[in-house]
């Protein structure tokens, strides 16, 4: 077996920063202040970066993966289309990677998020929180079932529109395999003009962040299925939030 193809001795693959966003990106404003101001250091994997954290399915809640439901009163649902996302989470050998953590996070199907400092006029829906969470199986596979989220404007350069999007956070292997990402969706123009996106150096990157649309795992009369594979460390890893990490 190759080395590409095996995890090295010395713990996970280091992020290909060829590959990965630049830390700054002036055309996305907020890079600006949040980029480091002096050169990265490269530091040794240390044991707890490398084992843990443990994640069990004792500790989700029975609608943790339905956000249509999780946060609605009884009887009721969110607004909007109805989707299922689902996909693997796979190492940078491309071998599934069971009982990782995955997060994830949206704003509702008018593009507002549930929170105290959001800014947009959009309506909130009294019955969607906008998050949840699930533990990925044996082979790596995940699933759950949303609302296909709005569009929203951000005040970045004055008339900048963030297409449809759902935030992914990780947790792999160990603490070093921890990904926090965003997924679009297949056919949305607002993507090829989002600064956020453009950042990504690679049109092959950008397309790795688009979940495709897939009819045959539609459910007839209620969602559509988008399916989003993610990739932890490795020389194609699923891009990283704008920001690059040490090895």
């Amino acid at each position: 077996m190759s080395l590409t193809n095996q995890r090295p001795a010395a713990g996970f693959f280091a992020r290909d920063r060829g590959w990965q966003p630049e830390a700054l990106t002036p055309q996305y404003k907020t890079s600006v202040a949040r980029s480091p101001s002096r050169a990265l250091l490269t530091m040794p994997q240390t044991l707890s970066e490398v084992t843990g954290p443990v994640f069990g399915h004792n500790m989700l809640g029975p609608l943790d993966n339905d956000l249509t439901l999780n946060f609605a009163k009884p009887g009721e649902s969110a607004i909007g289309p109805r989707i299922i996302v689902y996909g693997r989470v796979l190492d940078e050998a491309g071998r599934g990677v069971p009982n990782a953590l995955v997060e994830f996070w949206q704003a509702n199907a008018g593009g507002r998020y549930r929170h105290k400092k959001e800014s947009y006029i959009a309506p909130l829906d009294p019955n969607f929180g906008g998050c949840g969470r699930c533990i990925t199986a044996e082979d790596g596979s995940y699933e759950f079932r949303s609302i296909l989220p709005g569009p929203y404007p951000w005040p970045n350069r004055g008339n900048d529109w963030r297409p449809a999007h759902i935030h992914f956070s990780i947790f792999g292997q160990g603490f070093a395999q921890r990904l926090i990402t965003q997924m679009y969706f297949e056919g949305d123009p607002l993507i090829w003009k989002c600064p956020i996106v453009d950042v990504v150096p690679h049109r092959e990157g950008i397309e790795s962040l688009i979940a495709a649309l897939d009819m045959e795992s539609t459910v007839p009369m209620d969602a559509r299925a988008y399916k989003f594979d993610i990739v932890l460390r490795g020389r194609r890893s699923t891009l990283f939030e704008n920001r690059l990490e040490g090895n």
